[in-house]
């Protein structure tokens, strides 16, 4: 049974809560005014029935009085037969009246009404022939008394009415009033009238809210599912309810908005897809790192140079904490910026950075605040990246230079001045030989000024983007001449310079002064680092597109190997750089570190490039290819 009550409450809860706040309200209206109107009908109808029934009081002493003054004199005469008479006919007359009851003094019976002398004799009243009277009945006095009492057939009014004659007290006269008939009907009406009212209004509530639930709370509960919806992105959501008039239209407007939505977005992705892939391709072909990252320091974006340069090559960093994935050396220095700039305390920082791992380089790293269309919040922050290993390696190279340049300089200048000066103040003093020697010392030196003029002069013109004519070229004869040029160099060195040139070699697409300085600066320089007893070789031979299959037509390859100390693999990339010299690991202070620049520049001017083979202690190949004229 507490189960079945338990059900039905949550059944009833259940159907509460599925009506809307204002339908709540209305149910809660319609409750109190049917129950004040409900009050007001019950405080009407006992109204009148306390009207009726002072009425009816009113109505039976009335009617009392007149009877007791008809029959007194005869009941005080003893003249039972004419009471009888009398009282028939004033019963027969009145419909109102029940009964009629005369007693003595003594409260016993002598004559009633309906009730026959033989039916009383024959009924329960002869054993009982003395009337009830009220306790509070007030005797003798001559004043009537009324009462009311209920029975089953309704409410009687009782009036006892004294007799007195000559202020004698012969008994009483008791008389039962009906009740007004046309009052009891008027009670009874509006007292149904109000009971079917009161339910006939809470049958059109219940219906109200049935119908109320299903054409207007349902679809309006629908839309409030679908607003919500919508609000949170979705735009598929549609609504199926067969519904007409305003519900229905404005379901088909809903509808509506939904699918144009719908295709909005679908439009608006499909261009933010499009612009999304231009920025990522962007991103990801130039040269320096970005890394892009919200304001949690959760990476938004990274390109392939920032993997790359962080060691993050096949480590999906996105979505995860960039501080969490960055080198510890970047982490200690750009924490701090970072939260900073999260937090609006500042909108960019630089930093420069040396990176052990995952290889040793040197990075300027710039963080940047991006900002809404607006510019009132921060919504990320941009890392860029930036490898500024070579241009560290170059200044360092470019100040090594300059040291180098100011001591090439600076040496010769002081020596051909301390000669000369030497030679004009103590000229006469000195013998022939001695002023030979001094003349022959400023020469050499004004020879190593010449070549240090001469090896600038040539870099700029060749990075000033001047044109060159390339005709064809004999190569065995530039050999030759380069041959002939270092001679007696290597003759002095101890060296022994070969040459190793193919017979009959087609003639070669060249600038025969340019490739006459790449073959000299290639030899000196192999004359340069091999010691006595080394071998210096010049080769040219041709290559056919079956020997080396990634031209396309057929070349000729000249290389210049020595057997000199050879160049470590670290300073093989660097070689052909600006201001880098080998000889500074070898500790000589020799030459101006753009012999082997100026050699890439010209090579690259014919359209190929220079390659080297080296090893430490056994010697080194430098080698190039050249197109065979038309």
């Amino acid at each position: 049974m507490l189960a079945l009550l338990k059900t039905i409450r949550e059944a009833i809860a259940n159907w509460w809560s599925d009506f809307t706040l204002q339908t709540k309200l209305l149910a809660v209206a319609t409750l109190v005014v049917s129950l004040v109107m409900s009050g007001l009908t019950f405080w009407a109808v006992n109204t009148i029935q306390q009207d009726a029934r002072l009425n009816d009081t009113r109505f039976g002493r009335d009617l009392g009085l007149l009877l007791a003054a008809n029959v007194t004199p005869l009941v005080a005469e003893n003249n039972l037969t004419a009471v009888a008479q009398f009282s028939q006919r004033f019963y027969s007359s009145t419909s109102s009246v029940r009964y009629m009851l005369y007693a003595d003094e003594s409260g016993k019976i002598f004559f009633g009404i309906p009730f026959w002398e033989p039916e009383v004799e024959n009924s329960l009243l002869t054993i009982e022939r003395r009337i009830q009277l009220p306790e509070d009945y007030p005797g003798e006095d001559d004043k009537p008394m009324v009462r009311q009492h209920m029975t089953p057939d309704g409410a009687v009014t009782d009036v006892f009415v004294p007799l007195t004659v000559d202020k004698k007290y012969l008994g009483v006269l008791a008389i039962g009033i009906n009740p007004n008939q046309t009052a009891v009907i008027s009670t009874n009406f509006t007292r149904d009238v109000t009971i079917a009212v009161f339910i006939t209004i809470w049958v059109m509530v219940i219906l109200a809210g049935v119908i109320n639930a299903l054409t207007i709370t349902k679809p309006i509960k629908e839309l409030l599912v679908g607003v919500k919806q919508i609000a949170y992105g979705n735009f598929k959501q549609r609504i199926d309810l067969p519904l007409g008039g305003e519900l229905g239209e404005l379901i088909l407007s809903f509808n509506d908005m939904a699918e144009r939505l719908e295709r909005y977005e679908e439009q608006n992705i499909e261009e933010l897809t499009a612009e999304k892939a231009k920025l990522e391709t962007l991103v990801s072909t130039i040269a320096d790192g970005a890394v892009l990252i919200d304001n949690n320091m959760q990476v938004i974006l990274v390109n392939p140079t920032a993997r790359r340069i962080f060691g993050w090559e096949g480590n999906d960093v996105v979505g995860s904490n960039v501080l969490h994935q960055l080198p510890s050396a970047v982490q200690m220095e750009i924490t701090r910026p970072l939260y900073e700039m999260a937090t609006g305390e500042c909108e960019s920082a630089e930093f420069r950075i040396h990176l052990n791992q995952p290889t040793k380089r040197t990075v300027r790293i710039l963080l940047t605040t991006v900002l809404n269309l607006q510019r009132e919040s921060i919504k990320g922050i941009a890392i860029t990246v930036q490898d500024i290993t070579r241009e560290v390696e170059l200044n360092e190279a470019k100040s090594q230079f300059i040291s180098n340049v100011s001591h090439e300089l600076r040496t010769p200048l002081f020596n051909i001045k301390s000669f000369i000066e030497t030679l004009h103040d103590y000229g006469e003093d000195l013998s022939l030989d001695q002023r030979q020697d001094f003349l022959k010392t400023v020469n050499h030196e004004t020879d190593r000024l010449t070549r240090l003029v001469n090896d600038v002069l040539d870099l700029s013109k060749l990075e000033s983007g001047r044109s060159y004519n390339f005709d064809a070229v004999d190569l065995s004869q530039a050999i030759e001449q380069t041959l002939r040029t270092y001679q007696l160099n290597a003759k002095d060195k101890g060296i022994e310079l070969l040459q190793e040139v193919a017979p009959n070699l087609p003639l070669v697409k060249s600038n025969y002064d340019l490739l006459l300085q790449v073959l000299a600066n290639l030899v000196g320089n192999a004359l340069k680092f091999t010691k006595a007893g080394g071998k210096v070789a010049i080769r040219a031979y041709q290559l056919t597109p079956k020997s080396n299959s990634q031209h396309k037509s057929p070349q000729v390859r000249i290389e210049v190997a020595d057997t000199g100390i050879g160049i470590a693999s670290e300073d093989q990339q660097a070689i052909f750089d600006r201001f880098f010299r080998v000889e500074n690991r070898v500790h000589t202070l020799e030459g101006t570190g753009l012999g082997l620049s100026i050699v890439r520049n010209i090579i690259e001017r014919h359209g190929t490039k220079v390659h080297l083979v080296s090893e430490v202690g056994i010697g080194t190949t430098f080698w190039f290819d050249l197109t065979l004229a038309e």
